[in-house]
């Protein structure tokens, strides 16, 4: 039996974010091929459990009851017809459902990972309309669904904020934006932008997302004692684990939390009420649970997108040259979460001006903690953004990929510092060649065919480059050569596992053949969330560390008998299996040599990454040039996506094959936010009115078009691999491109997302 070691950082301070020259990786392995996903197979032939399939002796399925008022508080609660329904076992109310200490906020303590600090079912209180307020534990889910339609609810209402407009009346300061100055002001932006001669000053405006992975949120868990056994749909399992710990006042060590599989996140596969209630009404019944929530479920539960108004207003010379750049506006929010939909973070980076004002507030309502949802805050400010910079070229009568690199910075325009890596305008050559961008006419209406009008549209797309601190890896040699690495991330579908495959059999000269990759396990060292587009890189860091401590401990097993005597972790390479010296190939070993040597069977070895020092010295960002054509049929208003291109400049990729459907991903989800995606509250009771997809709708097979994508492929040389996150850059500008090529189509401008064909009639 091994004992497995502690992390440790490796002690040679020889540590730097790119390490190796990027060649080298490309050299010794299949770092950026296009690999086929290694659970591609298992999850074609149903062989991937995922978290509510997981099977256990004596188990109970939960159905939930939801509020149907805003706010108020619970008169009657009658659950007696439900109890003694056939085939039920528990009936859990705020009357018996175990003491629980309510969740803490995002970013407010370490194990944060709830998406509202309201108390779970411990009052009568009512906070939002679709909380539950009653989980009934069947034999079967049918008898449990059926039990849960027999509970009577009466309410006293209160006054609720429900609408948006009143809610702006009364709008809330921020005391930071996730971490950074709600305003940013740089100059007198408003004196500026009066005296420009040029100007554009927009509101735009987005409505309400909501999340719909094609896995429903779901959950099966059991209790031993006070161990507490979790398999989770989640994207954060070390924080998922640590809150759960919190809330029930349990020992962190006292959770096991496994997600292997993850059917799709985007943000909303957090820790939300009912992985919490299914943990409760399992302690009651002192029998393992499952609960999985129906499509409706998910709408009335679990936060997305919330409602954002904004205004940009450029002031520019004639040449386009940018005097004053005003991003500001307002976003619904509830006092019970910290997700404020930050749209400014792109206005800060992407463009100079003389004179800068960024601000947002928040408008506070009665309703569902909103949350993360792919690209937050840069989705829909790209939108507003980039719609007003198209507009800016049309009033100059400049091509709008010129005017973009007329404003095109040399360093951060906001922070000044230098960008660690900048192709945008290089993304934008390629991706206007490819697309056919010189067959764009200036004038709107100019191509028709019959009754479609025909328009071309760009904008840039941005997300920042983000690495967490704190994650650890494994790495475990055996003497047969083979190499698992093991940290507790996860592989929500967009191949983790398959490109941190490829990266660790570059990094140490193995076949990918001969690797594996442990994940999705909280009891494996330390992992990261998936989240912010941060998890292949910090992944990469803590496999960097890990990686210099092995090779350390290789060296010393070495010993003086072999060709490595004497040698530094600086003077070595790992490569073919072994180690060499880096300007010496005579002085090599294997790995399977030295093992043999020591009478080791195996070697482990756990390092942790360091601090991400690279973000605080460098702009780092992810950038792209997103290209849309367009029908409108002049007849009836509806809008066509005919052809997109998305050329992206993302830094290394790692697997060009995930890579590619990534990109194509976030630029689907893009369509959907252009054209059809809006959540309908209902103002008057706070209520969602379509809480289904056959309401909400996203886009479909025959919405989507042939897509192209581009990338440079360029190193970032500060950051581990050279790579920066491509999960949710996929996304931002799409709506903006497809507005833009809304406008040259007809010559409207649509400024109210979604694009619907009543807006173009």
């Amino acid at each position: 039996m091994s004992v497995q070691p502690e992390p440790r950082k490796p002690t040679s301070g020889r540590w730097q974010p790119a390490i190796t020259p990027d060649p080298l990786l490309r050299k010794h392995g299949a770092l950026g091929k296009p690999v086929s996903r290694i659970d591609g197979p298992l999850k074609v032939q149903g062989k991937a459990r995922f978290a509510a399939e997981f099977p256990y002796k004596n188990i109970c399925y939960a159905a939930l009851v939801f509020s149907t008022i805003a706010r108020g508080r619970i008169m009657r609660l009658e659950t007696g017809a439900a109890e003694r329904a056939s085939g039920v076992t528990l009936v859990m109310t705020y009357h018996n459902a175990p003491r629980m200490k309510a969740p803490s906020l995002m970013m407010s303590s370490p194990t944060a990972a709830g998406a509202s600090d309201l108390p779970v079912m411990q009052n009568d209180e009512i906070h939002w309309n679709g909380q539950p307020l009653a989980l009934v534990l069947g034999e079967t889910q049918e008898q449990a669904d059926y039990a849960a339609s027999l509970i009577e609810v009466e309410y006293a209402t209160l006054p609720a904020v429900t609408i948006f407009e009143e809610a702006k009346k009364m709008p809330r300061q921020l005391e930071t934006l996730l971490g950074q100055p709600p305003i940013l002001e740089i100059g007198d932006a408003e004196a500026a932008l009066k005296a420009s001669e040029v100007k554009i000053d927009q509101i735009y405006r987005t409505p309400r997302h909501n999340h719909n992975a094609i896995e429903l949120h779901g959950a099966t868990v059991a209790w031993d004692g006070d161990a507490l056994r979790v398999h989770d749909a989640t994207q954060m399992i070390d924080l998922t684990t640590g809150q759960l710990a919190d809330i029930f006042g349990i020992d962190e060590k006292n959770v096991h939390l496994t997600s292997p599989y993850v059917g799709g996140g985007f943000g909303g596969k957090c820790l939300w009420d009912h992985q919490i209630l299914a943990c409760a009404a399992a302690k009651l019944a002192k029998r393992p649970v499952r609960i999985m929530l129906s499509r409706e479920g998910v709408f009335r539960v679990v936060g997305g997108r919330t409602v954002t108004e904004q205004r940009v207003a450029l002031g520019a010379k004639a040449d386009g040259r940018l005097d004053a750049l005003i991003h500001s506006g307002i976003v619904a929010m509830t006092l019970h979460n910290s997700c404020p939909e930050q749209f400014t973070f792109p206005a800060r980076h992407l463009y100079t001006a003389k004179t800068f004002r960024l601000a947002q507030e928040v408008a506070d309502m009665d309703m569902l903690a909103n949350t993360f949802m792919r690209a937050p805050g840069e989705s829909v400010g790209t939108f507003a953004l980039e719609s007003a910079v198209d507009e800016l070229a049309d009033k100059l009568g400049i091509d709008p990929i010129d005017l973009r690199r007329r404003i095109e910075p040399e360093k951060d325009p906001t922070s000044g510092k230098p960008f660690s890596s900048r192709h945008l305008m290089e993304a934008y050559e390629r991706g206007a060649e490819k697309f056919g961008w010189n067959r764009r006419s200036r004038t709107p209406r100019a191509r028709r065919e019959g009754e479609w009008l025909i328009g071309m549209g760009c904008a840039t797309a941005t997300y920042p480059y983000h690495r967490f601190p704190g994650g650890a890896a494994r790495i475990r040699l055996t003497s047969d050569g083979r190499v698992t690495v093991s940290t507790a991330v996860h592989d929500m579908g967009m191949g983790t596992a398959m490109a941190q495959a490829q990266h660790i059999a570059a990094r140490l000269g193995v076949p990918i053949g001969h690797v594996a990759f442990e994940y999705g396990d909280s009891t494996l060292p330390r992992g990261v969330i998936a989240g912010g587009s941060t998890q292949t890189a910090s992944i990469g860091g803590a496999i960097i560390a890990a990686t210099e401590v092995f090779i350390e401990e290789l060296i010393k097993l070495a010993g003086n008998a072999s060709p490595l005597a004497g040698l530094s972790l600086a003077d070595v390479e790992p490569r073919d299996e072994g180690i060499g010296h880096r300007d010496d190939p005579a002085r090599f070993e294997t790995y399977r040599s030295i093992l043999q040597r020591s009478g080791r069977d195996e070697l482990c070895c756990v390092g942790e990454a360091p601090p991400p020092a690279e973000m605080e010295a460098f702009s780092m960002h992810s950038y792209g040039a997103q290209f849309c054509e367009v029908r409108v049929s002049e007849i009836t208003g509806e809008a066509r996506v005919s052809h997109f291109l998305g050329s992206f400049d993302a830094g290394q990729i790692v697997n060009a094959k995930t890579a590619t459907s990534q990109f194509k991903g976030g630029i689907i989800m893009g369509i959907g936010l252009a054209l059809t995606e809006e959540t309908n509250f209902d103002e008057r009771s706070g209520r969602i009115v379509n809480a289904s997809l056959a309401d909400y709708h996203v886009p479909v097979q025959m919405d989507v078009p042939n897509i192209d994508i581009l990338y440079t492929d360029a190193p970032d040389p500060q950051a581990p691999m050279g790579a920066r996150g491509i999960g949710e850059i996929g996304i931002t500008g799409v709506a903006a491109a497809v507005a833009n090529a809304v406008y040259n189509a007809t010559g409207r401008r649509i400024r109210d997302l979604p694009i619907t064909l009543d807006k173009l009639l």
